[in-house]
């Protein structure tokens, strides 16, 4: 069976062809998001989920509760989303929305997890130099976890830049037992 993603990568590129056509990209990052704040409610995801219920009342609750913030492309989503039985997946189409979305408009989301908290000027230092290093406008998350002993990781789209302790002994235990 696919992946989630996978079946949320259509509607997400689609969604993002509409969206920069129209020159509406921050509407539809709204919209997707409305779609899944919805779906993230524990009730909401009972109801849909009851096998009584129809498509046309999954689709009357849905837009019961944010069909007045939805304009018409948006309250037509979630009625193709139920009609395919791909409701579920909001929270992925909106991932990779947001991600086509920063690329197109070049920027980079950096996460940093660090084992203690990092000041301000630490943090702006580290955006001045990736910046500097990829081209690109930086947006960055910081993340503390203090099961990494010490050193920082640092995550760019698939690249993983480990420079943790946690990282340099699990890279020393594996040298040492091949």
């Amino acid at each position: 069976m696919a992946e989630p993603i996978t079946i949320a990568r259509p509607y997400a590129e689609a969604i993002f062809k509409i969206a920069r056509e129209a020159n509406a990209l921050t509407a539809w990052s709204d919209t997707l998001a409305n779609i899944d704040h919805v779906m993230a409610d524990a009730r909401i995801q009972a109801q849909i989920n009851d096998p009584n219920n129809n498509h046309e009342q999954r689709s009357q609750l849905i837009l019961g509760v944010i069909g007045h913030v939805l304009d018409d492309l948006g309250r037509s989503l979630v009625n193709v989303l139920i009609h395919d039985r791909r409701l579920a997946l909001a929270p992925h189409i909106r991932t990779l929305y947001e991600s086509l979305k920063r690329e197109h408009e070049g920027v980079l989301e950096v996460a940093v997890i660090t084992a203690q908290a990092i000041d301000d000027a630490q943090i702006a230092g580290l955006v001045s130099a990736l910046q500097e290093k990829y081209k690109q406008r930086i947006t960055i998350s910081v993340v503390v976890d203090a099961t990494l002993i010490g050193g920082v990781k640092i995550v760019i789209g698939d690249k993983v830049i480990d420079a943790t302790v946690r990282g340099k002994l699990d890279s020393m235990a594996a040298t040492l037992t091949h």
